[in-house]
């Protein structure tokens, strides 16, 4: 197992996020991670991360326990997997090359010679042209951001990825794009997928599972499985008329 959460319960000045979730995420699979505006899709995404401490309950990612580790061990851990936040969250001083500098830099003793080829690899592996390594992010559309984001969040060839929200503000045609990308990169490389997503039609081309946070628990199943259930929300975001498209177009 990748990652396994067990009883996890996160609350903010008492308005309590997650109550008792459970999840398994296996090697090599992709799993979309659903909910509602507010229902915790992102701080589930940042636990995992290590970036908060949930109030209860155990995560563990590659067979550590998160909340016990050191703050070193942590950090080793962390280069272990690749994150790309919405928008691709990069240094908005640095150029593309140097984004994707940053964590080759801080984890690795390789030299500037050879940091300078893995960062070309990486570049070009997004899909990106060997241009866009010298220019900044605001030079950038969207899509070529989130692009350099993800060049930066593969710098270490992680083993996991996790993706909040990767095709948010894309056009349809640049997010299937994007989708085809992540997809090519997961079964080219062997990755494990966490993606938090709103988008039907990124969890119809890529994902093998589908994770529901609805009411503060979590739901998991297939896209098919899931037009079948009872529950309000989860029924109408399914079963409504996106979500059949999404799944004929997926079939």
């Amino acid at each position: 197992m990748v990652i396994q959460i067990r009883g996890l319960v996160t609350r903010f000045a008492g308005h309590v996020v997650h109550d008792g979730v459970d999840l398994d995420v296996h090697r090599g699979e992709v799993l979309g991670v659903v909910g509602a505006s507010g229902s915790g899709k992102s701080v589930l995404l940042q636990a995992v991360i290590g970036l908060i401490r949930p109030s209860a309950g155990r995560i563990v990612v590659l067979g550590h326990d998160i909340g016990s580790l050191t703050n070193a061990r942590r950090i080793a851990l962390r280069a272990r997997y690749g994150v790309l936040f919405q928008d691709g969250a990069l240094f908005s001083s640095l150029t593309v090359a140097e984004n994707v500098r940053v964590p080759l830099v801080e984890h690795t003793n390789l030299s500037p010679a050879l940091i300078d080829e893995v960062v070309r690899v990486k570049i070009a592996m997004v899909g990106l042209p060997p241009s866009a390594a010298v220019k900044y992010p605001s030079q950038l559309s969207g899509g070529m951001r989130k692009r350099a984001g993800l060049a930066r969040a593969l710098a270490l060839d992680p083993e996991i990825l996790l993706l909040d929200e990767p095709t948010a503000g894309l056009d349809p045609i640049g997010a299937a794009a994007f989708d085809q990308l992540i997809g090519s990169l997961q079964h080219g490389l062997g990755l494990t997928v966490f993606m938090v997503t709103h988008d039907l039609d990124s969890l119809a081309a890529i994902c093998d599972r589908i994770a529901v946070l609805n009411d503060r628990k979590l739901l998991v199943g297939t896209l098919e499985s899931l037009q079948h259930e009872t529950n309000p929300w989860i029924r109408d975001y399914f079963s409504g008329r996106r979500g059949r498209a999404a799944l004929h177009s997926g079939s």
